[in-house]
């Protein structure tokens, strides 16, 4: 196969994997604490973030060299907050619920790049990020009752993420991809470490295998995500990952035995369609101040 047919099918299957991994995380996470959860994932994070390191063309010791510490130390401990925030919102929210407002984040990270990256907006992504904020309204369902707080858990996750992105953005004009990667692992695992034996549980004899399992989805989700983005655009990738949010309402309606309301439906559409155009937009835009055509 050609590299692009490569690339869809290793971010196929870090789509796959990552549904996987979050079905694991809610299973695990209504059993025990989910910082412990994300703990015990984080190490093995951190283990496959070392390896990759050691194993890159630069080596272990260039690739630990940074030229925004403070910044990647600040990225490298939101991203496992972010995830306990999640696995909370799963096991609160439902798994269907959480993936539709946290499929949101690129309408977010467009929103905060105006005043994080100074970045401007035009009204055509103006008119994507209303559309997207439409659809997380539907997703809430403001107008079906008194508004349900918990919501709120997976909205707070989607921006943690958005927050996360745009700082990611700021440390790659500096430094290599390998060495954000290398940062996220590390410093996440040694934040989450700080909090983590506090909620420590004893494992049940098959939820360790679950664990086990949630840890090495976790490595290959992450690997070939990477495959998939040293092959392919972002525009490319982008509409795939919302698949995540079909493989989340279909193992929350059949496993987990969750329900699907029509604003949800609608509010997901909404959020993919806007998603999906603005990652593209952003993509042209780049591209004309580069000076290359749009295509």
């Amino acid at each position: 196969m050609g590299s692009k047919a490569n690339g869809y099918v290793f971010a196929l299957l870090a789509i796959v994997i990552f549904s996987i991994q979050d079905g694991l995380s809610k299973h695990l996470g209504s059993n025990y604490p989910p910082v412990f959860v994300a703990m015990i994932r984080y190490w093995a994070f951190a283990a496959f973030a070392v390896t990759l390191a050691w194993r890159s063309p630069a080596g272990l010791r260039a690739t630990a060299v940074t030229k925004r510490p403070l910044l990647q130390i600040s990225r490298g401990v939101l991203l496992p907050a972010q995830i306990v925030v999640v696995i909370t919102a799963f096991t609160v929210v439902g798994l269907a619920h959480s993936q539709a407002i946290l499929a949101a984040t690129p309408i977010f990270v467009a929103l905060l790049s105006m005043p994080l990256l100074g970045e401007r907006v035009g009204w055509r992504r103006w008119s994507a990020i209303t559309a997207g904020l439409v659809g997380v309204l539907l997703i809430l369902k403001p107008g079906e009752g008194t508004f349900d707080v918990d919501f709120l858990l997976p909205l707070a996750g989607a921006l943690m993420f958005a927050v996360y992105a745009i700082t990611t953005r700021l440390v790659s004009r500096e430094d290599s991809a390998m060495t954000s990667f290398f940062y996220t692992g590390v410093v996440g695992a040694a934040a989450i470490s700080l909090v983590g034996p506090f909620f420590w549980a004893t494992l049940s004899g098959p939820d360790w295998v679950w664990m086990i399992l949630l840890c090495v989805t976790g490595s290959l989700s992450h690997y070939f995500l990477i495959r998939a983005y040293d092959l392919l655009d972002a525009v490319a990738v982008q509409p795939l990952t919302y698949l995540q949010l079909v493989f989340a309402s279909i193992m929350g309606v059949t496993i987990f035995g969750e329900t699907l309301t029509a604003n949800m439906i609608l509010g997901s559409l909404l959020v993919a369609a806007a998603g999906i155009f603005t990652v593209w937009r952003e993509r042209v835009v780049a591209r004309r101040k580069a000076g290359l055509p749009p295509a």
